[in-house]
């Protein structure tokens, strides 16, 4: 029975070592807090705010940032970083809020399989 209690000690040991020496630093990422609805073109052909802000109802305001608020709030979006034509899921939506539509440094860790950053900070550029 101890030998078997020693080799599962061992073995759990040997896994979290596994797992701490895979650890990597974060990386950084640059560009704008977005949201998903116009970033990903649900309601925009350009992937930007453009077509909501010359919308004759105007109700999504005229900065980039109340889009953003404006989507999020009223359309289902999540905050997003776009970064060179591309998007990125966030998958803290509390951080990125007091920098919407301001250009940022973000680090996190990537999940390249679900395009989502796991948000370590946020700094605006």
């Amino acid at each position: 029975m101890n030998r078997i209690t020693i080799l599962s000690m061992v073995w759990v040991l040997s896994l979290s070592f596994a797992a701490y020496a895979g650890e990597e630093e974060p990386k950084t990422f640059r560009g704008e807090i977005s949201d998903s609805q116009c970033a990903l073109n649900v309601h925009s052909l350009t992937q930007s705010h453009q077509e909501m802000l010359k919308s004759k109802s105007g109700d999504a305001g005229s900065t980039p940032a109340s889009c953003s608020q404006f989507c999020i709030v009223h359309m289902g979006g999540k905050f997003v970083l776009a970064s060179k034509g591309h998007v990125y899921h966030l998958d803290n939506q509390d951080l990125p809020r007091g920098f919407v539509g301001e250009k940022v440094r973000l680090r996190g860790f990537l999940d390249p399989k679900t395009e989502t950053i796991h948000v370590v900070d946020i700094e605006a550029e």
